[in-house]
């Protein structure tokens, strides 16, 4: 099997790396930072002086001591370094279960010695159990920290080789069995930033499942395990039916979902998944009352109230969806455990020669923000993670249906607006009324609240003149509106005025009285969240550089794509991504893509050839985007290994292969795609066989 090249990173000092990593246990929080490996390299010189070098790898095997001593092993002879040998190697990989850091020391040549390390930097005897562990945490890790072929986990934790896993069927049920033991301690590994308390059903054990289930497709073996856990616990028939689904056997998951409901009937994860599922065949009214009761069993969670605004947005309801969005319970992004090292000495990335590739050659080209126009720099959109980064999608995707006018208008139906509020509260003193409704009850409810002062949001402000892009100002019928409609001559695109803020009204209320005076001007109205008030003002400047880009390409095309740089483009394609504008997003990436070469632009274009079912063309871009993924250490993609599966169920390996190898590429590039189609035929998957 072709491995990845081995990249160095050089200490200043021999082993201050495993020191920061003893450091560092106590503050982890989750699944852990990817595996370190420290050696320990001697001038082959009679008396040479010693140095320390490490990187970081994930996918390999973890299960005992000696796989992760014959890892070392592997490294004890690299070819781009004769002038030193290696005499120790020390392989350290995290356990997330009992909290403590796996050791291997390796002398070569010499003896081999295995221990752990707790969270006071003490040593513990390591035990059959603890390796157990250590081995799913490992192939957890391998899932949690992999590419998915847009290079922007790659670019996160320099020197990282990332393989897979699980190669085979034989270790495939070697992984299946330790998660069947350790199930039932899987909310102990934390959960995904979107999930505010991990459980049963909802943490890292249980996404990495279904992650490994889903790129594989082995769905018979997924489908035995949940089998099996789902005779402990009801609970887990939400899992199994997920997975019935996506292997296509959808009557027998109604049937389960079903049966566990009446068991259990304010599951939440039961009844999102249900809701998820009638929304898919297009039944939004029954997927509307699964989704209002999977809120009323979870009202803390984010995801359930999350699924209630899709549906809103699914059956048009404007206003319902804004007031669901404004309930949801937000979460501060907690990123993954990153190795915390000192500075190095210098850092060594060779390129293994079987991934060169002319075009793909950056040369180690940094991303050079000096070529970024200053408007381009400052997109908060772009930053946004976790809850914020999903409320911020659901929120653009009703600007895209509805346009930004309509949107605002909405706003000021919903929400009670800062000017409004100022003016009302002179008129009638510093109280405001106590109404039994809020906005999280008229959601569920589902009855919205009536149009006041809908018609009348006139609020035009202008925004920034000094930020326009190209040197564009907005003119009339420049802004975003329905695809569907035709620009009229409207003014420039309307800055969002601010909504009040809860705490402001709060802050002015000190009399409790039940019978305070009305503000009969917005007496249906709701207080808008300052941070949804943030997203609206987020959205405000996208759309405004959004459009100034589509009139400056409306004007002169030519002109337009010669003034901008590879990272400005590929910033605009991201940009019209996120406010759903594909087509003009796949447009820029191209643009990037005659720049230089880009593994997130060509990413976006395999997303449009996916849609469009366009093969030789997906293939293409999979052989481009896995060398590169190679060239930095990667030889595992769960992204792009899904999307070869897919490939061959639908097309048949042998037509795959055959295309892969009449590209006019060089040989040994080829041959690190058809690794992938090798394993999905070890893995038996449907059209591997022929």
């Amino acid at each position: 099997m072709l491995a990845p090249a081995v990249p160095e990173i050089v200490e200043e000092e021999i082993e201050s790396a495993i020191d920061s990593r003893t450091e560092s246990l106590q503050l982890l929080r989750e699944l852990g930072p990817p595996d370190l490996v420290h050696l320990v390299k001697q001038s082959v010189k009679s008396g040479g002086r010693q140095t320390g070098v490490y990187h970081h790898v994930t996918g390999v095997d973890a299960s005992s001591s000696a796989s992760l001593a014959a890892y070392v092993n592997t490294l004890t002879y690299l070819p781009n370094d004769r002038t030193n040998k290696v005499v120790s190697g020390l392989y350290c990989c995290y356990n997330a279960f009992s909290r403590l850091d796996m050791r291997v020391d390796v002398k070569i040549p010499g003896t081999l010695e295995s221990y752990c390390i707790d969270e006071r930097g003490e040593k513990r005897v390591a035990s059959d159990s603890l390796w157990l562990e250590t081995f799913l945490c490992g192939v957890l890790r391998a899932y949690a920290y992999a590419d998915d072929g847009s290079g922007e986990t790659i670019k996160k934790i320099i020197g990282v080789r990332r393989f897979d896993p699980v190669t085979s069927t034989e270790v495939e049920h070697k992984f299946l069995e330790a998660a069947e033991k350790l199930f039932f301690k899987g909310w102990q590994l934390g959960s995904e930033p979107e999930i505010q308390v991990p459980n049963l059903v909802s943490n890292h054990l249980t996404t990495g499942l279904l992650n490994y289930i889903h790129t594989t497709g082995r769905y018979a073996s997924g489908i035995n395990l949940f089998e099996k856990l789902r005779t402990r616990d009801v609970e887990i028939s939400s899992l199994l039916a997920r997975v019935l689904i996506a292997a296509d056997e959808e009557v027998q998951a109604v049937k389960l979902l079903h049966e566990a409901i009446d068991q259990l009937p304010m599951d939440y994860s039961l009844l999102s998944c249900q809701s998820t599922f009638c929304q898919s065949k297009g039944r939004p009214d029954w997927a509307l009352e699964c989704a209002k009761r999977s809120v009323t069993a979870a009202p803390s969670e984010f995801g359930t109230w999350a699924k209630l605004a899709e549906i809103y947005v699914g059956m048009e309801q404007w206003d319902l969806a804004l007031l669901t969005l404004n309930s949801c319970p937000m979460f501060t992004y907690q990123d993954k455990d990153a190795p915390r090292m000192p500075e190095p000495a210098r850092v060594l990335l060779p390129v293994m020669p079987e991934s060169v590739l002319d075009e793909l050659d950056d040369s180690q080209q940094q991303y050079d923000m000096d070529h970024v126009h200053p408007s381009l720099r400052k997109l908060h959109g772009a930053n946004y993670k976790g809850t914020f980064l999903k409320a911020y999608s659901i929120l653009t995707e009703i600007t895209s249906k509805i346009g930004w006018d309509q949107l605002l208008r909405v706003r000021s139906q919903v929400f009670v607006m800062e000017e409004e509020y100022r003016s009302e509260k002179q008129t009638v003193g510093n109280h405001l009324t106590s109404t039994s409704q809020n906005a999280s009850t008229i959601a569920l409810r589902g009855s919205p609240s009536p149009k006041v002062n809908g018609e009348n949001a006139e609020n035009h402000v202008n925004g920034d003149e000094d930020d326009n892009f190209d040197g564009e100002t907005l003119s009339p019928g420049n802004e975003p509106h329905d695809t569907n409609e035709t620009p009229a001559d409207e003014s420039s695109i309307e800055k969002p005025e601010h909504t009040i803020a809860s705490e402001v009204v709060k802050a002015g209320n000190d009399d409790s009285s039940p019978t305070r005076p009305s503000y009969t001007q917005f007496h249906n109205k709701r207080l808008c969240e300052r941070w949804l008030d943030n997203l609206f003002m987020v959205l405000y400047e996208d759309l405004r550089i959004y459009t100034i880009w589509r009139t400056s390409l409306a004007k002169s095309p030519e002109s337009a794509e010669n003034q901008k740089s590879a990272e400005e483009w590929e910033i605009l394609g991201e940009l019209a991504e996120r406010l759903h504008h594909f087509p003009e997003a796949v447009e820029a990436y191209q643009a990037c893509l005659r720049v230089r070469f880009s593994p997130k632009a060509m990413r976006g274009v395999l997303s449009m050839y996916e849609r469009q079912g366009r093969v030789t063309e997906m293939l293409q871009a999979l052989i481009r985007l896995i060398a590169w993924q190679y060239r930095w250490y990667s030889e595992f993609s769960p992204a792009l290994l899904r999307t070869i599966r897919k490939l061959i169920e639908s097309e048949g390996a042998v037509k795959v292969r055959s295309i892969v190898q009449a590209t006019s590429l060089p040989q040994p590039v080829l041959e690190l795609t058809h690794r992938y189609v090798t394993l999905c035929a070890a893995f038996r998957s449907s059209g591997s066989d022929g």
